[in-house]
């Protein structure tokens, strides 16, 4: 098995933030309490790469779409052959100190909370209590037919049951965004997907996938803790996707600010107060230092 992840990119690849712009975003918290909408940028350092990024593997890899995942059962089997492979790495992941500096502000009171955009839960691993995961996790399964769910891990355990001689079981293939795998093409042949338990129906990772929609009940509640912050900012996201670019274009139209930290435009550069460019990992400690004091951060959690 896998001792842990890849690193992320090396730091002379991306360019470095300078003291008046760690200065900018101390302020802009300080007196924003802002509202802190992250995406697949804040966890590339913890060797989970991102669609577009740096990073990014595959990039021409179409992402598993809702429609065909629940319609074709060839596209099921070979989502969770790749996934079970990915499985390995994903769930050894841990935080990085962009999660670690987000949980110490949320722990001090400079932010109310995050609304992820990550289904990975390292922000929680780092000790971050208030996490909206408008996308879901990948920690659990749930059954398309009765509700039913169950933890990954345990899914894991029953595939690997089902399907003994699948030969990649612990391989050490590149892990992709969404948490699958880059496999052969054919590799996936035979692979026997595991029914839900409680009815027998079709399990699906409890993540919102490509052309499916946020639940209307966690869109609800991601816009209460939206509503407790007077700023928004946006961390290692290049707002591709509506679901979290909604809140941007929501706090612009409300006249609220909205500071963000990327590697690499967004669209939302122009209407930004603040834009820095900086590994999030090596940033976001430097701006809790600013605002706390020398050794007020931790380095991420394990």
């Amino acid at each position: 098995m896998p001792e842990g992840p890849p690193p992320g990119p090396a730091p002379e690849a991306a360019p470095t933030a300078d003291p008046s712009q760690i200065e900018a975003l101390a302020r802009f918290i300080r007196h924003r309490r802002p509202v802190v909408l992250t995406g697949a940028g804040c966890s590339t350092e913890s060797g989970i790469p991102d669609y577009r990024g740096p990073a990014a593997r595959n990039r021409d890899r179409q992402p598993m779409l809702y429609q065909e995942f629940t319609r074709s059962p060839e596209a099921r089997s070979r989502y969770w052959a790749r996934s079970s492979v990915g499985w390995v790495r994903f769930r050894e992941s841990r935080p990085n100190p962009a999660h670690g500096a987000l949980a110490d502000l949320e722990g001090s009171g400079a932010i109310p909370g995050i609304i992820s955009q990550n289904v990975d839960g390292l922000h929680q691993a780092a000790g971050s209590r208030r996490v909206l995961e408008l996308h879901g996790s990948l920690a659990r399964v749930r059954c398309l037919g009765c509700g039913g769910d169950e933890t990954r891990e345990d899914l894991h355990h029953r595939l690997r049951t089902l399907n003994p001689h699948f030969p990649l079981f612990g391989a050490d293939a590149h892990l992709l965004a969404d948490g699958d795998a880059a496999l052969p093409e054919d590799a996936h042949r035979g692979f026997q997907p595991a029914p839900c338990l409680r009815c027998g129906g079709i399990l699906k990772p409890d993540v919102v996938f490509f052309g499916e929609s946020v639940p209307r009940s966690r869109l609800e509640d991601a816009w209460g803790l939206y509503g407790q912050g007077r700023g928004l900012l946006v961390v290692g996201s290049s707002l591709t996707v509506f679901s979290g670019r909604r809140f941007v274009r929501k706090a612009l139209a409300e006249g609220r600010p909205v500071a963000i930290v990327n590697l690499g435009p967004t669209l939302s550069d122009d209407a930004a107060e603040l834009k820095v460019e900086d590994r999030v990992g090596r940033l976001l400690p430097r701006v809790v230092a600013a605002l706390n004091g020398p050794g007020a951060t931790r380095q991420g959690r394990g």
